[in-house]
């Protein structure tokens, strides 16, 4: 298979980076039809940009950083809207969730891993509910149980989940 151009492996990146891309925005204005508007906006500066994209350099925090500026010109536009957070308290948001962020694809893997250690019943759980997002009613139905029931099951999965990842990121020093 041919290398891809740096063009190509931009639009990969962009890509692949959509949906962290919205959470960051969505974490900082918390709305989703202006988080909407400001992903289209920062998607727009990014190809306009595609010149100082350096394939060497990790793609996710120039994109930030990009984000970050789309987010505070799109909180200037809206001033008049009665718009709560200020531009130093996005700042401040945007550094913690820029360094969570460097974070993420470590617990998405200790996640992985640790819901492959789950028991056959508990992994087919998670799977339904959070994969195929079936409702607890729908769970509980097909399983001969209650939506309490299937609710408390998968608290007790979610702790078990919890406490696997933090050991698994404790163990390779990411926690």
């Amino acid at each position: 298979m041919a290398e891809l151009s740096p063009t190509e492996q931009f639009i990969q990146l962009l890509t692949e980076n959509q949906n962290r891309l919205y959470g960051y925005i969505f974490s900082l204005i918390g709305e989703r039809s202006h988080t909407a508007d400001v992903l289209q906006e920062t998607n727009l500066v990014l190809w306009r940009k595609i010149d100082q994209f350096d394939p060497r350099r990790p793609f996710l925090p120039w994109a930030f950083s990009i984000a970050r500026f789309q987010v505070l010109a799109n909180l200037r536009d809206r001033k008049r809207d009665r718009v709560l957070l200020n531009s130093e308290l996005i700042e401040s948001m945007s550094s913690e969730a820029e360094s969570m962020a460097g974070q993420i694809d470590g617990i998405r893997e200790a996640l992985s891993r640790c819901v492959q250690q789950l028991n056959s019943a508990n992994r087919q759980l998670i799977q339904r509910r959070y994969f195929e997002a079936e409702s607890l009613d729908e769970i509980a139905e097909t399983s001969n149980r209650t939506a309490g029931a299937i609710k408390v099951a998968l608290l007790r999965v979610r702790k078990q989940l919890a406490q696997c990842i933090q050991h698994r990121l404790a163990a390779e020093g990411n926690a």
